[in-house]
């Protein structure tokens, strides 16, 4: 089964898309990357989201266009990587997270918007969508449930392995835990959420992001104001907790800043940076962790990246890449192996991961232009995943 995953991220910058054409052999998932790529919202709604985005109020009206609007730049996006694919036999939207409601430690709620009927209709092709509510109302967070794909991906590593996600927050899959027992994963903190805020500032909204790490490079760390914002009481809960920019948006920052209202602009850049280096290296430190697998766009950021083997200096640093899923679309590839999983009737959730009490069949689907037509239940999930590209060559390290 051929399946494409859609994803629009915490960055809010546009949305990544791949097409997985999957295959179950002895226990075994395989899956074949035909296409991946990313495509950038168009800049005026990519202003209006952020925007709308807490802690901003919004109007029902304004939370129906955007849900109009992001659901056709989705379809639009989808029937393109369909195209390049030669056609695929489902879709997995996981839309835009634009509000995760949390209480303490509880995940009362979490909305994605971007209406998956508009790629069912420009597609023709059924669309799982709506995956993450289901495991919040089991009593989970509804995140990470990229710890799916970690788990299966990784399995075969020996030690203590765990696959780390840089998007605007940072989240960890660890597979073994010290204290045994299953899989953990939750959110350390924000990745790029606090430093991509702080370039928007010093740059008066003309760039996004510390591109390549650029500016954090030229400042230092500001220790007194690292350890403010270490003192966040969030780092201090226990798993599984999950956070988002509800929490890390602008506002956040201005607030930190206020006690330091002549720090350079880079020294601000460098002093975010390491937080998010130092609450990954913390976390990785406490789980004994000695390979760690990196995705997401901090990947491209080389200041971070320094900052953080730094601080990790027993520890193996690698890249998704290295099994076979591009660290810049990996997240994509997870919702396309999340749609599988429900498209064969399988649980897709790790319940040790998001604390929920039990696995659980993800999502909603839209039939696309025909009958609605699902294979047969399966009556065991995979053990392991192992992900090729389109020649099919296997990736370093994923055999």
């Amino acid at each position: 089964m051929k399946v494409l995953g859609l994803i629009s991220g915490t960055s809010h910058d546009g949305i990544d898309v791949a097409a997985v054409d999957f295959a179950l052999r002895d226990g075994v998932l395989h899956g074949t990357v035909g296409y991946a790529g990313s495509a950038p919202y168009p800049e005026e709604l990519r202003a209006r989201l952020m925007r709308a985005l807490p802690p901003a109020a919004l109007t029902f009206a304004e939370a129906c266009e955007l849900d109009t609007l992001i659901g056709q730049a989705f379809a639009e996006v989808a029937a393109d990587a369909a195209g390049r694919a030669g056609g695929v036999d489902l879709i997995c939207s996981h839309g835009q997270t634009v509000y995760h409601w949390v209480q303490g430690r509880q995940v009362r709620g979490t909305l994605q918007i971007g209406q998956p009927a508009w790629i069912a209709e420009r597609t023709g092709v059924p669309v799982v969508a709506d995956v993450r509510v289901r495991d919040v109302v089991a009593g989970g967070q509804g995140a990470p449930l990229v710890s799916m794909m970690d788990v299966l991906l990784l399995s075969g590593l020996p030690g203590r392995p765990a696959a780390l996600n840089l998007g605007g927050i940072a989240n960890l899959t660890v597979l073994r835990p010290p204290g045994g027992g299953g899989p953990v994963a939750y959110d350390t903190g924000p990745a790029n959420a606090l430093i991509d805020a702080a370039v928007v500032r010093a740059s008066d909204g003309r760039l996004r992001y510390d591109a390549d790490g650029r500016l954090a490079a030229t400042g230092r760390v500001h220790a007194g104001l690292l350890a403010e914002l270490l003192a966040e009481p969030y780092y201090r809960l226990e798993a599984p907790k999950t956070t988002g920019k509800e929490l890390f948006h602008a506002a956040y920052l201005e607030s930190a800043l206020r006690a330091h209202p002549d720090l350079p602009d880079a020294d601000v850049a460098a002093t975010l940076t390491a937080l998010t280096a130092q609450t990954v290296a913390d976390q990785v430190r406490r789980h004994d962790v000695d390979t760690l697998v990196a995705s997401g766009g901090g990947c491209a950021n080389p200041t971070l990246m320094g900052m953080l083997r730094e601080r990790l200096p027993r520890v193996r640093v690698t890249a998704a890449d290295e099994f076979g899923a591009p660290a810049d679309t990996k997240e994509a590839i997870a919702f396309a192996l999340l749609g599988w999983h429900t498209a064969h009737g399988l649980p897709a959730t790790v319940p040790s991961c998001t604390g929920a009490t039990g696995a659980r069949v993800l999502g909603a689907i839209v039939p696309g232009a025909g009958p609605l037509w699902l294979p047969a239940p399966l009556p065991a999930a995979p053990t392991a995943l192992r992900l090729t590209g389109p020649d099919g060559a296997a990736a370093t390290g994923s055999r």
